[in-house]
């Protein structure tokens, strides 16, 4: 278990310096308001890359900080391509980062 722990901080770290290096990450949180969404995502009120570095990331190193079971049936890759179509090239390490995220958790080659 603590393997997969490392293994998924190890990645946090990478997916973090990723988007900085493209400029997508951002200083300032949104507001708690919108961090509190219900839908999938946050579509309603967060962009992808927020969602990502205010949601995702800060839950994922609690779990990892916790030692808690890690999610079994992630797919972040297809939200990603879709979100990302546009821009593929722009992206693309992103999105490699994305796909092993989601093979690490679920166990599941992404569709590519």
């Amino acid at each position: 278990m603590f393997n997969k722990h490392l293994l998924v901080s190890e990645l946090l770290l990478e997916l973090t310096r990723e988007m900085q290096r493209i400029g997508r990450w951002q200083s300032e949180a949104p507001s708690s308001e919108a961090l509190a969404s219900q839908l999938p995502f946050c579509v309603d009120t967060l962009s992808f890359d927020q969602w990502i570095q205010f949601i995702l990331i800060p839950r994922m190193q609690q779990l990892i900080l916790l030692e808690a079971e890690l999610p079994s049936s992630v797919s972040l890759y297809p939200m990603a391509t879709e979100v990302y179509k546009e821009e593929l090239a722009e992206v693309e390490d992103l999105l490699r980062l994305i796909g092993r995220f989601d093979l690490l958790l679920s166990g599941k080659v992404v569709d590519r």
